[in-house]
């Protein structure tokens, strides 16, 4: 490669060296004689050596450089040789236990799987956490002794990231036999006796359990209790080493990077300790009681600026530290109980005070309101000495009296340290939650560009920051929601850091000669502010401190285009927007670079955020936007916007104004809006803290299990004390077969042997008295029962067809039996479906069981995307569900594949139309019966009609028969006598066939159950009469008449509030695509309604979904990585081991292809119709092979290219994969049966490229049915997939296993992997896909003499010969001939002289391609349609040579597409070589392609709108024909000598 030319490794920049240049010659040599997995057979035997020389030169020689961790990582280093080698036998070496630690390090930063290989060998887990423990406790080296003590400092960080990923990885069994031996009760030796008794006063049961402890040690050997009183007190002799380290540090002397590095993540350590309670419980006490909150507060580094990042992770730990919980019990300590507390101790100090110092009676007698703020005990507390400080806090169990000298108990406790011991203790503070109630929901510019608290999308994963951590447990539910809070704020703050910085650039703001600021530039989303004024500031509600209500106006100029200044004039209310103020240094003119930090160059000051609400028309007022009223036109340019701004930031701002700082609120100069597709944070926020405000009431069978504790099994249905002993189970079996084969194992009899067996079944479950489950890892066994069940006939429903009921035809298999009646149960049901598996199919049928077993239950339905609930909500509707029932909430509900209205409104205009067709039908019903009135006026006269006319007439129709069916009746007496002929003389004839007369008697049954049914659906309309405007009709069909109400996860955070004030109530929740939503997000619909009596109302709670393919979408790396934001709540109940019903048949791609990723499930099996459908019987034509990975080498010297950072190119794989498609357009196969799919965005777009110039614009070739992302096609699938993995200088992302998964499983048919195959053989992760892929050649194999369809089956040998093709010239060159031999076969017309000049302006069209924001006749890649695409892009792409088109044969090698992206912003003054960043292709982040719109960078929308016009004038004054003609002679003359 090219010398100087740059890579970056999963986020690590580095130069000049391929993969193996950078892995190094001697590397590699080395790995192929010890480890690699390419050369098992020919290793070399175990040399220690080995180990320590790659230590010292390559790991602690560069100085834990990325780069060489990764490399050895990748090699499969740990894997294949630390681990299986680190025995007590060999005595292994420092080095050694440093190599395993580094590289399970290196495996959590990647979030691969790490513990996994420790399965191996656990014997000596054990010994490698006890070298670890030790290890953490060597005595650093003293200063200046060269380099060994920033080694010694590199080595401990490393030691306890190590320890700290073990504790956060307790539901590992191996891991949480180590690490709780360091954190349970023993672990109290290390307190000072008095300190252990005062605790044992408090919690009297632990004092028996300490007995007991001591009992046991006496009979324990002298080796053993050495080795017991290392463990209990390591973590106390950590915090002294810790204590030492950070007391070392100087003030005026510089700080050693590895010893900060050292000091953040020791503080790391300990946050996570304290936020996890079975860390917490008793670690709590010794944290308390080494003091090292207040030592560290007071240390030296704390006002370093470089001890920025460590102040803040201070202040996280003395959060937790005085968490609001009773760290014995685990229950949540309330307001009034901390108050209690806060008592407790203020009377402990007094009486202390009373007892020793007499002379401070007054203080001890003083009210508590008098002592409990901080400056009045510091006042006290600093009149006393320091000796009397430290008795008192000795008598306070505080500190211990020790007998050392005088000179040494001062250093060790000086007086400022015990004074500020005594006042942070016995001091009132606010409660956690009054400190979230005056948090602002708004970011300012101080959070904005924090790079510790808002880090760049960049992040390489090696550093630590100050945020909270989405673990495996929480401590409450307060907790929990607020690490929620405060990482969906940050998250949201990332992206609008973004958009601020985006739309400023655009503005070009100056400083002009006089100090005042222009803007050189514009955007779209922001204007400058003509004036800014505060029109109310309303005074504090009581008990409050912010004000009620600050409201101001702001005034803009919109001297926009038209359809620009609709979008601004079209904000409404609650909307969204910033108030920015920009003071520029730069002159006119200045150049803004995007490479170069923001804040600076654009002078930006504040930040502040604003609510919209509504215009000011021009007599001042307020424009309603509900007003029925036509609303005014504005006149003019200039409009005003009245705002709400957050109070709580109002009154921090002018504290620090009215402390003699700067009013903000008089500096504005910039508004901004954003899309209001994804401006929505601020309404979750407030759902978020109004949860935390109010008594979150989780049902009490789930609440252990969300906070990560107690019994996992818990919420199954076999444990719950209400499960179902009969169940219906309705159309779910297909016949009596079907029902004995759905449970095996399991003795199934007929409940009544003499009756025939047919569907529909109820079943009757007979559990035994003893244990009916046993636990294994995430799985339930049930034992064998028996069932007995019973046929029973669905009620004669009428005459005509249109009401019998809808039948399902899905034969299900015995697994997703278990689903189906795991989800009918009560208790938490989790599904586990991978792809194909009928996962939709079975989340139907469970709702459609609740819906006829439980008709007084309602059932809400919750999904991540608008798609995925629209495919759930239409295969309901096919269900036999009265569709007056169903509801579908939010947007969306407009791409459902119906002409059917399910929204609010829109099922509000069904039920008035209902029933005036239901009262049309009681108006006929009226005139066939010869009664007079008004009997069909309304729902209530309709009413009366069928209680004094209906049921009496067939009252006596029954009496009658009752009678005659005693006595000696003829066949057509039914007929005869049945009072509602005439009525249905429009239902199919005859309506009694006059054969039987109970078969006629049953008829006229379901005669009357119509009729009836008529009428209880009118008196169900009832409500609608009464209440006459449309928002109480939509309410009442949303808190009444629905029973099954759809909406996704984001609605459902969005209208918490209004739901709930509406008294919203459901029985049930079904969440489908579970693994793909957010903590927060699967949690609120939970809480969707208000308690009752103190209960939660919910009964079930079914999630279904699959946490082996990709995650929620979270943009910033920093979050997903570090935070673990990406974790859902399905995850992390499989983690937890919560049971689960695993699908094991999947029905979409054929045996084959699933080979590729079924190893990642427990049993992934295939459905028998993958075996027997024709589609799967036969081979793909023209491939002699159903899917195979083509190995693709470099491109004119070139493989993967990366023009701008993260986006990465391969034009070599781009170019095959175009060409094996129009391959395939040649030989038959349809465009919509062929997507193309990618890694990389900036692939995708390569792709989209190449497409539209060789295929788009000819009829033959056209474009295939997408072209888009793996990340963004989850949940899809198609025929046949060409697959691009781009990347061959290093995996990238692809080693994400759940990535994989979704890229192997899109295809049904065919599959073909275009990848440099050298470099994914390595890689641990992807093996057992890779191994099956390797299985076939890499070279593609085809068979041109097949035409589409084919019928060869897939196991057999082409027709013909079938040809090799070892490289992408040479396919380019094969489809060209192909192309050729098609074309010369057609008829050719005579071409006009227009057409043929046409044809040579196009065979010259060369370097400027036009990329459009979406891909010419493809759907958007968004799972929802974009609210607004890019208006303002062009994209030039340089070529160094013209790429020929199939009308010309290519040479040998197809010239090269540079992949150069230029974005083009009409400044001529910018240099030509400028690239903006596009922040889609993210190698660091990719789950970003799956959030970013479907577009490119933006340019100068005016710019654009000028060029347009001018293209239109050029269009009008197009030369004349004969003009033409002869332009085209002369351009193909020049084409012809080319």
């Amino acid at each position: 490669m090219p010398s100087g030319e740059t890579i970056r490794i999963r986020g690590v920049k580095f130069r000049d060296g391929s993969f193996y240049k950078i892995q190094g010659k001697a590397d590699s040599a080395l790995a192929e004689q010890y480890w690699a997995p390419y050369t098992e057979g020919k290793h070399l035997p175990f040399e220690k050596a080995v180990i320590d020389n790659i230590y010292i030169k390559d790991i602690l020689g560069s100085r834990f450089a990325i780069r060489r961790v990764v490399m050895l990582e990748l090699s499969q280093y740990l894997e294949r040789y630390l681990w299986p080698n680190y025995t007590p036998a060999v005595n292994p070496s420092h080095e050694h236990l440093m190599s395993i630690i580094v590289m399970v390090n290196e495996k959590f930063r990647e979030r691969v799987p790490a513990w996994d290989i420790f399965k191996v060998n656990t014997e000596n887990v054990e010994f490698l956490f006890h070298q670890v423990l030790e290890a953490c406790l060597k005595n650093p080296p003293e200063e200046g002794l060269g380099g060994r003590r920033a080694n010694h400092f590199k080595e401990l960080t490393a030691m306890i990231l190590f320890l700290n990923h073990c504790f956060n990885s307790m539901e590992n069994e191996i891991l949480r036999m180590q690490v709780q031996k360091l954190v349970t009760l023993p672990m109290w030796t290390s307190l000072y006796k008095g300190r252990r008794e005062l605790e044992f006063k408090r919690f009297p049961e632990w004092k028996t359990g300490w007995k007991k402890i001591q009992k046991r040690d006496s009979k324990r050997s002298s080796d053993d209790l050495i080795k017991l009183s290392f463990e209990r007190t390591f973590l106390r002799k950590m915090i002294s080493h810790f204590e030492e380290a950070l007391f070392s540090v100087k003030e005026d002397s510089p700080l050693p990077e590895e010893e900060l590095h050292y000091c953040e993540r020791f503080m790391e350590l300990l946050i996570d300790l304290e936020n996890l309670l079975p860390t917490r419980r008793f670690f709590n006490t010794v944290l308390d009681d080494s003091q090292i909150v207040i030592r560290s507060s007071m240390s030296s580094l704390v006002r370093k600026p470089e001890g920025k990042l460590f102040r803040q992770l201070l202040d996280m730990l003395r959060f937790y530290q005085r968490f609001e919980i009773n760290d014995a019990t685990g229950d949540p300590l309330t307001d009034r109980d901390m108050m209690k507390l806060h008592y407790a101790s203020l009377v402990a100090l007094q009486r202390a005070v009373f007892i020793k110092y007499p002379e401070m009676k007054k203080f001890a007698l003083l009210n508590v309101a008098a002592i409990n703020s901080r400056e009045s005990l510091e006042h006290f507390f600093e009149t006393l000495s320091r000796d009397k400080l430290h008795s008192l806090a000795n008598s306070l169990a505080l500190i211990p009296m020790d007998t050392m000298p005088e000179d040494e108990a001062e250093a060790l406790y000086p007086k400022d340290f015990l004074v500020e011991m005594l006042v942070s203790r016995h001091e009132k503070r606010l409660s956690q939650l009054e400190k979230l109630n005056e948090m602002p929901l708004y970011p300012t510019e101080q959070v904005i560009w924090d790079e510790n608290i808002v880090p760049s999308e960049y992040f390489a994963g090696d550093g630590v920051l100050a945020l909270p951590k989405l673990n495996l447990q929480f401590l409450t539910l307060h907790d929990y929601l607020l690490r929620n809070f405060n990482l969906f704020r940050l998250e949201s703050t990332f992206e609008i850091r973004q958009d601020i910085e985006s739309t400023i650039r655009r503005m070009k703001p100056w400083r002009t000669e006089d100090g005042k600021v222009m803007f050189g530039g514009w955007a779209r989303m922001a204007q400058p502010i003509s004036t800014f004024l505060i029109v109310e500031v309303a005074s504090p509600q009581i008990g409050e401190r912010r004000p009620a209500r600050v409201r101001a106006d702001v005034a803009v100029t919109l001297d926009l285009p038209q359809n620009i200044k609709q979008e601004w004039l079209g904000l409404r209310k609650h909307d969204i927007c910033f108030l920015v103020t920009v003071r520029p240094g730069a002159p006119p003119g200045t150049y803004y670079r995007w490479n170069e930090s923001f804040v600076p160059q654009v002078g930006l000051i504040y930040v502040r955020g604003c609510e919209i609400e509504g215009l000011i028309d021009d007599q001042g007022k307020l424009i309603d936007d509900n007003s029925p009223d036509e609303k005014p036109m504005l006149a003019g340019d200039k409009v005003t916007y009245r705002v709400w701004l957050d109070c709580n930031q109002y009154r921090e701002d002018m504290e620090v104004s009215n402390n003699g700082g700067e009013d903000c609120y008089e500096t504005f100069n910039v508004i901004l809006r954003r899309r209001q597709k994804e401006n929505n944070f601020k309404a979750v926020l407030e759902t978020i803290r109004s949860l935390m405000n109010t008594n979150c009431v989780v049902p009490n069978w789930l609440h252990d299990i969300i906070l990560g504790y107690g019994d996992p099994s818990a919420a199954h249905w076999t444990k719950m004390p209400d499960r179902l002993k009969t169940l219906d189970f309705n159309d779910t079996f297909l016949d009596a077969e079907h029902l004995k084969e759905s449970f095996p194992g399991c003795t199934v009899v007929p409940r009544f042997p003499d009756r025939e067996s047919k569907p529909p079944f109820r079943l009757h479950f007979q559990y035994s008295s003893g244990p009916h489950v046993k636990d294994t890892v995430g799985t339930v066994e049930l034992q064998k029962e028996i069932i007995e069940f019973e046929s029973h006939v669905i009620p004669n429903r009428g005459p005509y067809a249109f009401v019998q009921p809808k039948l399902n035809s899905v034969r299900f298999t015995p697994t997703q039996l278990e689903a189906i009646r795991s989800g009918m149960q009560p208790g938490l049901t989790m599904v586990v479906g991978p792809p194909g598996s009928g996962k939709t199919d079975v989340a139907v049928q469970i709702i459609s069981n609740i819906y006829h077993n439980f008709p007084n239950q309602r059932t809400l339905i919750v999904t991540h995307s608008n798609q995925a609930l629209n495919q759930l909500f239409e295969k309901i509707m096919a269900l036999d569900v009265d569709e007056r029932h169903l509801l579908r909430l939010g947007h969306g509900e407009e791409a459902l594949d119906t002409e059917k209205d399910f929204s609010r409104y829109g099922r509000v205009n069904f039920v008035l139309t209902k029933r005036l067709q239901l009262l049309a039908e009681v108006a006929r019903l009226q005139e066939t019966l010869g009664v007079t009135g008004e009997a069909a006026y309304t729902c209530e006269t309709a009413r009366y009609f069928f209680l004094n006319h209906v049921v009496s007439r067939w009252s006596k129709f029954v009496d009658l028969m009752t009678n005659l069916k005693n006595k000696e009746t003829t066949k057509s007496c039914v007929c005869e006598h049945f009072p509602f002929h005439e009525f249905f003389s429009n239902a199919p004839q005859p309506v009694f066939k006059g054969a039987d007369f109970d078969d006629d008697y049953n008829i006229a049954v379901g005669c009357f159950r119509y009729l009836e049914r008529i009428f209880q659906q009118l008196e169900e309309f009832r409500p609608f009469e009464l209440l006459r405007s449309g928002a109480d009709r939509s309410r009442y069909l949303l808190v009444k008449e629905a029973k099954i109400i759809a909406m996704t996860c984001t609605h459902a955070a969005l209208k918490r509030s209004d739901l709930v004030s509406y008294a919203f109530t459901y029985d049930n929740i079904l969440m489908e695509e579970s693994a793909q939503i957010l903590e927060i997000e699967t949690f609120i619909p939970l809480l969707l309604q208000n308690p009752i009596d103190g209960h939660n109302r919910l009964k079930r709670w079914i999630m279904i979904g699959d946490h082996h393919q990709l995650p929620p979408v979270i943009k910033n790396m920093a979050f997903q990585r570090y935070s673990n934001m990406e974790q859902s709540l399905f995850s992390r109940f499989v983690r937890l081991g919560v049971p689960t019903v695993d699908l094991d048949a999947q029905g979409r791609a054929r045996p084959s292809i699933c080979s590729l990723y079924n190893w990642r499930y427990k049993k992934l099996d295939n459905l028998p119709h993958v075996h027997s459908s024709p589609e799967y019987l036969v081979a793909n034509a023209g491939f002699r092979y159903v899917f195979q990975l083509i190995d693709v080498g470099d491109f004119n010297g070139t493989g993967e290219s990366e023009p701008n950072p993260y986006f990465y190119q391969n034009l070599g794989e781009a170019e095959y994969v175009v060409a094996v498609y129009m391959y395939m357009r040649l030989l038959g196969y349809p465009a919509e049966k062929i997507t193309v799919l990618t890694t990389y965005n900036g692939q995708k777009h390569l792709l989209r490229d190449v497409i539209k110039r060789r295929c788009t614009d000819n009829p033959l070739f056209g474009n295939p049915h997408k072209v888009t992302t793996v990340d963004k096609y989850q949940g899809q699938q198609n025929d046949y997939i060409l697959l691009s993995l781009v990347r061959t200088k290093a995996v990238g992302h692809l080693r994400d296993v759940r990535r994989l998964v979704v890229a192997m499983s899109r295809a049904r048919l065919g599959l073909y992997v275009f990848a440099r195959a050298s470099l994914f053989r390595n890689c641990f992760e992807l093996t057992p896909a890779f191994n099956v892929l390797r299985t076939r050649p890499l070279d593609l194999h085809l068979a041109p003499e097949e035409k589409y369809p084919c019928k060869r089956k897939p196991d057999e040998e082409p027709y013909g010969s079938f040809v090799v093709v070892k490289s992408m010239p040479e396919m380019a060159n094969y489809v060209y001939e192909l192309y050729s031999k098609f074309i010369s076969s057609l008829p050719k017309p005579e071409l006009t002289p227009v057409d043929k000049a046409l044809k040579a302006d196009e065979a010259l069209a060369g370097s400027v391609i036009t990329i459009a924001s979406q891909h010419p006749g493809a759907d958007s890649d968004d799972e929802e349609v974009p609210e607004e695409i890019a208006d303002a892009t062009k994209v030039t792409e340089k070529t160094s040579e013209t790429t020929p088109s199939l009308n010309e044969k290519p040479e040998e090698s197809v010239p090269e597409l540079s992949t150069v992206v230029e974005v083009e912003t009409g400044d001529v003054e910018e240099p030509s070589t400028e690239t903006v960043p596009t922040q889609e292709d993210e190698e660091m982040n990719p789950a970003v392609e799956a959030a970013m719109p479907d577009e490119t960078e933006q340019i100068e929308e005016g710019e654009l709108v000028e060029k347009e016009d001018k293209t239109k004038k050029k269009k009008a004054t197009s030369p004349p024909a004969e003009e033409v003609e002869e332009t085209g002679r002369r351009r193909s003359k020049r084409l012809r000598k080319s």
